[in-house]
């Protein structure tokens, strides 16, 4: 497929319609509603044309596709990421990072279906851009280039995205909180009962342990000490950047 099909939405002019019955708008506020209620899965053409009252085909004025929408209801729920700022002096990166990780967790955990589209999407919408901007300016600003400075981002994207799929994915499965509570303490048990087996997991896995957040941000704290090691080593990556030159 060519990169301009495969970019979609964002390589093509907006459509001008002569009735604006319609705005491109109003679709993507109904595809986020549909996408937050079923999911990905439960997004079609025929019942967002319901959820905003037009005709199936009347979307098509507007979007050239189901995945068009899609990318454009990824890109406006980013918007609800208030961008870090990049701070004056080099000391403050880990500050900067840590509330845009933050920031981020709370609006997967609000749109659990941006972890399905994340990193399938061609990533080009004005508002993943500022915040992608800004991102790599707070590292950039702290001292990395090149490819550690890649490396950092993804490590930092990574965690967050996959901390939140399976925070997302467990909030989905259990019940509530006593449910949660039951199933931990059971699966606790089972692993100590095979502890000749697997002594060190029955001693350190910690499967009660339910603290998400406290997890969270103790597991971004560790990933951020690993770009603190990076900044702090002989030339901050400058040797694979000349490699790459």
């Amino acid at each position: 497929m060519a990169v301009r099909e495969r970019a979609g939405v964002w390589f093509r002019e907006e459509k001008r319609t002569r009735r604006p019955r319609l705005t491109r708008e109003r679709i993507i506020e109904g595809a986020v509603a549909l996408l937050d209620a079923d999911g990905v899965d439960g997004l079609s053409m025929r019942r967002l044309a319901a959820r905003v009252g037009a005709g199936t085909m009347s979307l098509y004025e507007y979007v050239a596709s189901k995945e068009d929408v899609l990318d454009l209801a990824l890109d406006a729920v980013m918007a609800e990421i208030e961008p870090a700022e990049v701070p004056d002096a080099d000391a403050g990166w880990r500050a900067a990072l840590a509330v845009q990780a933050t920031r981020t967790r709370e609006v997967m955990r609000r749109h659990p279906w941006m972890v399905v589209l994340l990193g399938t999407r061609p990533l080009l919408g004005p508002n993943f851009l500022l915040r992608s901007e800004r991102f790599y300016a707070i590292l950039v600003r702290a001292g990395l280039d090149g490819r550690p400075l890649i490396a950092a981002v993804n490590a930092v994207f990574s965690y967050v995205h996959g901390f939140v799929a399976a925070e997302n994915a467990w909030r989905g499965w259990v019940r509530g909180p006593g449910d949660e509570a039951e199933l931990r303490r059971r699966a606790q048990e089972h692993l100590d009962a095979l502890a000749d087996r697997y002594p060190t997991l029955a001693r350190h896995a910690q499967l009660d342990y339910a603290d998400f957040d406290g997890g969270f941000e103790l597991g971004l704290k560790i990933v951020l000490d690993g770009v603190a090691a990076r900044l702090a080593g002989p030339g901050a990556g400058a040797d694979e950047h000349r490699t790459r030159a």
